[in-house]
């Protein structure tokens, strides 16, 4: 998560989201506690910090994988009008495979699956048990290759967000009871991407509230501001469209998600534009011991 924020806006067909406060505006601190900035920081420190954060953020989406939780997905779709026309909510336990994370359905609108959609999640489950345990030595090998090609990919983009924009000190803001600097962030004009990937950074301005003592980055709140094409009839995601990110410190050694809110206005391939809102909640995150061993569906229940 964190500054990877650009990529699931990126994935906005399979997300939507909640109303957002304008990020030059954002809500008030959960306590209620926060002050002007004490010092000014340049440009330059700032950047230096986010750098950090990049770096602290990568650690943690690593460390995430280590751990199981419940994710509660909460999707509304608008009508013409911005009134919502359908809702559909899944829960999900989201578990350890083989050193993989994989999302496993056991409720729907809050109530349980019918048998016969639990035996297809079991029945999804197991298959991905099974490709794990008869996966060759070479096919593990190239895998775990692609895997590590792709986190790298994810890393290079991520470090481009501290020469994206011009960063503004905004104040301390007080959340969960750590000090934070709430920063604002706007695209820097001559701003040349060196990925391709990161061509949409100028198309996003945000606010990141970053902890203090950490150089962790624990609050989020993004937006678009220019329509970002992806494609040529894939996908366009329209400026207004927005995500939230709130996270939690977990075990006293790792940052997580805990409440993510979206708002997508988007036109997939030649269908007509797609306004959803989607509300996701993470809870009882328990770590996952790397000597326990899955040997069918029956242990992921």
């Amino acid at each position: 998560m964190g500054f990877r924020f650009l990529s699931v806006v990126v994935l906005a067909g399979a997300l939507a989201g909640a109303q957002i406060a304008d990020p030059t505006h954002p809500t008030a601190p959960e306590d209620g506690n926060s002050s002007p900035a004490p010092v000014a920081l340049s440009r330059e420190q700032i950047q230096e910090m986010i750098r950090k954060v990049a770096d602290n953020d990568d650690a943690n989406d690593k460390r995430q994988r280590d751990y199981t939780y419940i994710e509660r997905v909460e999707e509304h779709k608008l009508n013409g009008k911005g009134e919502v026309s359908s809702t559909e909510i899944r829960t999900y336990d989201v578990v350890e495979i083989y050193n993989e994370q994989c999302r496993r359905m056991t409720a729907k609108n809050d109530k349980p699956l019918s048998p016969k959609e639990a035996a297809k999640e079991d029945e999804k489950i197991q298959k991905i048990i099974d490709k794990r345990k008869n996966e060759s030595e070479s096919q593990r090998a190239k895998r775990l290759k692609e895997e590590e090609k792709d986190h790298e990919e994810a890393r290079q983009f991520v470090k481009e967000v501290a020469d994206a924009y011009d960063f503004t000190l905004v104040g301390m803001e007080s959340l969960d009871g750590r000090e934070t600097y709430a920063i604002d962030a706007e695209p820097r004009k001559g701003f040349e991407a060196k990925r391709k990937e990161a061509k949409i950074l100028p198309k996003f301005r945000f606010r990141v509230w970053i902890d203090k003592a950490e150089n962790q980055w624990v609050k989020l709140d993004a937006e678009c501001i220019d329509t970002v094409s992806f494609g040529l009839f894939l996908a366009r995601i329209h400026k207004g469209s927005r995500i939230l990110i709130d996270t939690t410190r977990v075990n006293d050694e790792v940052w997580l998600p805990r409440h993510v809110a979206v708002h997508v206005d988007v036109r997939l391939a030649l269908l007509k534009n797609l306004n959803v809102e989607e509300d996701i909640t993470y809870r009882d995150y328990k770590k996952f011991h790397a000597a326990s061993k899955i040997v069918g569906v029956e242990e992921v229940k």
